[in-house]
């Protein structure tokens, strides 16, 4: 349907127009693609917080999501700044998401890569299956314990 559509990146940001005063932050997450809704998102927001799991191929997508985000940045929102890289679902006991999340550190070394990282859980697995927030269905577990670490880590840097 949104591909039809003239301004079809912009629509997310109109809807938003009459209530953004209302609130202090307004999250969109998004799927893990560069479509029409993340492009909506990006255009809408005013800074991006950019999840990566610590495996090869979503880092490797990373350059295509800091590659959409100067194109929004220069032809649609201006004002689009990267609040910085989070990882999510990591396995802290291999090496190899170790190194990873210390090569993505060492590229990216001009944006902020978060310390706080969100480890692999089947309770934040099986959050999508039914329908629940880590909060509502493990609120003291790890993932739920880490997003709020994270949270409060956000909130550091706005000050």
């Amino acid at each position: 349907m949104l591909l039809s559509v003239n301004g079809r990146e912009q629509i997310l940001r109109f809807a938003l127009e009459p209530v953004k005063d209302e609130y202090d932050y307004i999250i969109i997450d998004c799927m893990p693609s560069l479509g029409t809704i993340t492009a909506n998102a990006l255009v809408s927001a005013d800074s991006v917080l950019i999840p990566v799991q610590a495996a090869y191929l979503p880092v490797k997508g990373l350059q295509d999501m800091f590659d959409t985000i100067v194109t929004v940045k220069t032809f649609l929102n201006p004002n689009l700044e990267i609040e910085g890289i989070f990882f999510t679902m990591v396995d802290s006991r291999t090496n190899f998401s170790k190194e990873v999340i210390r090569q993505v550190r060492d590229i990216y070394e001009d944006v902020r890569v978060f310390e706080t990282v969100i480890p692999h859980s089947v309770k934040a697995v099986e959050t999508s299956a039914i329908g629940k927030s880590i909060y509502m269905y493990n609120p003291k577990g790890k993932v739920a314990t880490a997003y709020e670490k994270l949270t409060e880590e956000v909130m550091d840097n706005e000050r």
